[in-house]
Parts: structure tokens; C-alpha cells; sequence
């Protein structure tokens, strides 16, 4: 087993997540987050989260269940394992039957960290981590009696850590032939200053394309329907145009007592120009889509 991520005298607030999607060629879903946290008293617990199509499931283990190293990743939590060749399933809990075991093909990692500078500065709230922006899936899995034949589907892979989502973030994923995308916008504190940050990737046609706020990215606008960034002669907008959200839990001072709610498959209209030249516009039936803004409970 590799090293453990997490040292057993690490305290709080603190949470460790990762993110993995998977899609059958047919279009059907499903999203595994296992995760650690420590609440401000040092207090450690471990969860799984499971997410298909409507549906939604919150598992918990103790911390001594939970194991994760990055390098190579792996991460174990109770019988399942989830590491760099593939997952590997056994779960009768909380009315969940699920089962079987996925193989993953090679990974299509960034050049370089999403988080870019921002990786140096310790008092982020979150930092994200992008693992795959998408792989070949082989094998099958059994949900609640159910066989999903996953061979032939795609990926993807990325992680979160710190002490608490943002309180206003938006966040849209989707892996497509011969393209990938993942854009993450948020309400970001940073003593001294307060801004909103932006980090993206694009990967069309085999090349790589980052817009980020550490490459001058301006946030033309971003909300509940969608968001449109420019980052000298590149535009993007990503507009969310169905999608019903299933409820998940998300860390605030490394509690998961905070609801917010993804759309796994929520149906998304991507474009992106180089200057008047349009590179794609993509449209998206199976896109994951978050928006989140706890702001407004307090402005009603």
C-alpha cells in the first residue's frame, strides 16, 4: 500500500476529495467522490458519495477505512479501491447495492498544474487538481441490480482539497470525440484582496488550451444558466440549457454539512472562438454542471 496522504496527527478543518466520472457510450452515468475530512476540533471521518442519473447516495466509514496516496494514486475506502488502472466496487449499505470493477486507459493529464501560481498560496480556501481529462473505460458494473456495461465509455478524474468550497463557485465538465473541457469559476478570499477566480482547460483536436486568472482570463459573466470568459483572442461560453440537479453534501471548515446540487447530466452548449474564428460549438447531453451560491441566503 503507498504512503497514506494524510498523517494521523494532521488536524482540522480539512477535506481531501476526488471526483471520478464515468460515462457508457449509450450516454449513462455515474460519479463516485470518495473523500476524508477533518472538522475543527480534529475530528476525522471518511465518506463516499455516489451520484447517477436522479439519484444520489451518501455513504460513511470511519477514518481508519481510508486510505489515499497520490503518487501512484490510490485510494481505498473499506472494500473499494480507486487507483490509477481502475475502480474496483463492493457496496450493500444505505440502500445501496453496487458492485463490479472498471479498467481505465491511459490518462490525458494538463502540461502543468490547473492551479498554476496559486498552488504556493497556503491560504486558499480550496485548490483544485485536475488527474484525466478523460480515458477509455472497460468493464461493468452492477447498480442496484442493474448490469451498466461502461467498456468503450470515457472518464474523467480530478480532486479538491482545503477547508471549504467557496461560498459562490460554478463549475461545468464534459469530454466529447476528439475534445475535453473543464471550467471552474468562484468566489475566491485571499487575504488581503477578494476576486473571482477563474480556472480552465481545453483540449480540442489534440492541443491544450488554458485560460486561467493567472493568464489575465476576464469573467464576462457567470450564474445559475451558464458563463462566458475571454482570455485575449480566446472566448468561451458554456451555457446550461437542461439539467435537473441531484443533492450532495460539500465541506464548509471540513464538516460536509453544506448542500449543494450537480447535474450529471445536464445538457450544455459549449463555444470557442480564436478571435472571429470559431473552434467548436459543441451541444451536450451529458455534461456535469454545478452552481452553487450561498451568498443569496443571505441577500433574501
Amino acid at each position: 500500500m503507498p504512503k497514506n496522504l494524510l498523517s494521523s496527527g494532521m488536524g482540522g478543518p480539512y477535506f481531501a476529495g476526488w471526483y471520478f466520472k464515468h460515462q457508457t457510450r449509450a450516454g449513462r452515468a455515474l460519479a463516485l467522490i470518495p473523500a476524508i475530512h477533518i472538522d475543527p476540533a480534529g475530528r476525522r471521518s471518511a465518506s463516499l458519495q455516489v451520484i447517477a442519473e436522479g439519484q444520489s447516495w451518501w455513504l460513511e466509514y470511519p477514518d481508519s477505512k481510508f486510505h489515499a496516496a497520490e503518487k501512484p494514486l490510490r485510494i481505498q475506502l473499506g472494500q473499494n479501491i480507486f487507483s490509477r488502472e481502475g475502480i474496483q466496487l463492493d457496496i450493500e449499505q444505505d440502500g445501496l447495492s453496487l458492485h463490479g470493477a472498471l479498467g481505465y486507459g491511459p490518462f490525458t493529464p494538463l502540461k502543468s498544474d490547473i492551479m498554476g501560481p496559486f498552488r504556493f498560496f497556503s491560504g486558499m480556501e480550496c485548490s483544485h487538481g485536475v488527474i484525466s481529462m478523460g480515458h477509455t473505460l472497460a468493464g461493468s458494473l452492477t447498480l442496484k441490480g442493474e448490469k451498466l456495461d461502461f467498456s468503450g465509455g470515457t472518464g474523467y478524474i480530478e480532486s479538491d482539497r482545503g477547508h471549504s468550497f467557496p461560498s459562490a463557485y460554478l463549475w461545468t465538465q464534459c469530454v466529447w470525440p476528439g475534445g475535453s473541457l473543464m471550467l471552474s469559476i468562484a468566489d475566491i478570499p485571499l487575504p488581503p484582496v477578494h476576486f473571482t477566480g477563474c480556472i480552465c482547460a481545453v483540449i480540442y483536436q489534440g492541443r491544450e488550451y488554458r485560460l486561467a486568472t493567472y493568464r489575465g482570463v476576464r469573467v464576462e459573466r457567470w450564474s445559475e444558466t451558464g458563463a462566458e470568459i475571454r482570455q485575449g483572442k480566446y472566448r468561451l461560453t458554456a451555457e446550461l440549457l437542461a439539467g435537473q440537479g441531484c443533492p450532495l453534501r460539500a465541506p464548509s471548515a471540513g464538516c460536509m454539512d453544506r448542500s449543494i446540487r450537480e447535474s450529471l447530466r445536464a445538457k450544455m452548449r459549449y463555444c470557442f472562438w480564436s478571435g472571429d474564428r470559431l473552434l467548436f460549438a459543441h451541444t451536450d447531453d451529458h455534461a456535469s454542471f454545478e452552481y452553487a451560491d450561498k451568498r443569496e441566503a443571505f441577500q433574501r
